[in-house]
This record gives C-alpha cells, structure tokens and sequence, in this order.
C-alpha cells in the first residue's frame, strides 16, 4: 500500500509569489494511485502554475512536494510522468508519426513505442500526415501520444479540451476515460465544470491560488430548487409561502423556484393541484457552474 509520500502527488503547503502576487497560497494535495482528478479554476486561478511546479519547470516559493516520494532534486524525479503543459509543439514539417519518432528517440525509447501510442489514441490513419495539416483535437491528441511514450504511471494534461468545439471535446473525453480505466493516475487541469464531472473522479477547485474545495466529482453541483411553472403564480406563491415560508419560495414572474428536497416533488405538485391550480411545469434545476463556482469561492471571479 502506497504511503502519503509515496502517493503520485503529494504537496506541502506549495506556494509560489511573484513579487507581491500569491500564484499559489499554500496548496495541500494527495492524489490517490488510479485516479482521474481535476483542477477545477477560473483562468488565472493557479492552475497552470501548480501543475509547472508539479514539472519542476519552476521553483516553488516555499513548501514542497513528491511525485511518488520523489522530490524535484531527486534523480529520475519525473520517470514516471508524462505531461502536455499549455498546448503541444511540433514540427509542423514533419508528419505526426515522424514528430514522435524524434521525441522517441530523444527520450530513449524505440519505434515500436510510437506506434502503440499512436494507436492509443486514434491517430493511427493519420500518421503519415505533416503536422500542420491537422486540426486543433488531432494536435491536442498527438500532444497527448508524446506525454504517452515513456508509459507513464502519472499523466499531467493542462486544459485538455481547450479550444476544441464540441466534436473535439468530445472525443477527447472518451480518450481521457479511457486512460483513466487503463489504471493510469490522471491529473488534469479546466475551467469547465462539464468537462471534470464527466471525466474526473475527484476535483479540487482553486481561487486566487488557494484551494477552496476537494471532493468527490459526484458532490460538484449537488442541491438545486424545485421549479414551479403555472398560469397562476399569484395563487401558487401564496399557497406555497403559507406552507414552506417566504424564505424557501422566490418567485421570477410565472416561475417560482423552491429551496425545498427533491422528494418533496410529488407531495406540492399535488397540493397543487388539488387547490385546482394548473401546473404546466415541474423540475429539478440543477445549479450551473457560476453558481457552484460562487458558493464555493463567495463570489470571487479570478485569480
């Protein structure tokens, strides 16, 4: 069983300044071995800074941190990671298979490698291709197939499905998922709470570098309101008042919204309509991400 500092991430109290701006104020993760988890932040959150200090790319400021024990002083400290760090660089005269081969080399491991990662992430028909000829998902992808050649145990992808349209992103969820079922540590950097509920199995949400929130995905977005739509909103907002109170009922001309559970559904559509008021609509809204967003921060937009 892997200890606390043998964990794929560990950090202590990580921090990073520039000058008089805090980056990173003091950031404490453990990222469990088999994991998809996300950073969840607002562009200038500390996302991407994490992740470079994560690379050794920079130096934190203070505290620390380990990749599978290791730290960053530590001989063979990235082994056992791969990572696409704010967009893929390529030779764009070169073909995709023909980029990976350079790479392969440099990094010591033979042709047969770029094939299997090539396969791995659906690029294979498109091998032979020059890289300036691909789209910006096919780019995104071939970033990921070079993160991929040393056969990582830890992968760390920065804004994965930046850019793309909704194809694109599409496509690279399945290819995330399917790295994650292949036993890999995933951690991935976004600011679409869409994007990490579909593929993450825990998140952490950061503001002005600070962590503000960890939990299971599952968690993200949880509560709403009961939705109340009738040709009838005056009647309806006094019955509902009288019942539930003037703090649980808010009314939006003929829509009101319940701060009420889910299963108390049924019992007021048919209060309802027992009183003989028509109801043309009745939902569960889910909270959107500005709303989970400003509930976890109190409002704060960026970092």
């Amino acid at each position: 069983m892997l200890t606390t500092m043998t964990k794929p991430v560990w950090t202590d109290s990580l921090t990073k300044r520039y000058g008089e701006v805090t980056a990173v104020d003091e950031l404490n993760l453990t990222i469990e071995q088999g994991e998809v988890y996300g950073f969840l932040g607002p562009n200038g959150a500390g996302k991407t800074t994490t992740l470079r200090m994560l690379l050794g790319l920079i130096a934190p400021t203070s505290g620390g941190v380990r990749l599978y024990g290791k730290d960053s002083t530590t001989r063979g400290y990235l082994d056992a990671v791969g990572a696409l760090i704010e967009g893929p660089a390529f030779y764009p005269y070169l073909s995709g298979r023909e980029n990976l081969r350079v790479l392969a080399g440099h990094a010591g491991m033979t042709a047969s490698r770029v094939a299997v990662v090539l396969d791995e992430v659906e690029l294979t028909d498109r091998a032979g291709d020059k890289y300036s000829t691909y789209s910006l998902g096919m780019k995104q992808r071939l970033g990921i197939a070079a993160a991929l050649l040393k056969d990582p145990a830890l992968l760390i992808l920065d804004e994965p499905t930046n850019g793309l349209d909704p194809a694109g992103m599409a496509d690279m969820r399945g290819l995330l998922r399917k790295l994650g079922a292949q036993g890999r540590t995933v951690l991935l950097s976004s600011h679409l709470l869409g994007e990490v509920q579909q593929i993450c199995d825990r998140v952490s949400v950061l503001s002005r570098g600070a962590l503000v929130a960890e939990r299971p995905v599952g968690e993200l977005g949880a509560g709403g309101r009961l939705v109340v739509v009738t040709a009838q909103p005056d009647i309806a907002h006094t019955r509902l008042v009288a019942a539930y109170g003037d703090d649980t009922v808010r009314r939006h001309d003929d829509v009101l919204e319940l701060d009420v559970d889910e299963s108390d559904a049924a019992k007021i559509n048919a209060d309802l309509v027992g009183a003989g008021i028509d109801v043309s609509e009745l939902r569960w809204r889910r909270p959107n991400l500005e709303e989970v967003f400003f509930s976890l921060t109190g409002g704060n937009h960026a970092a």
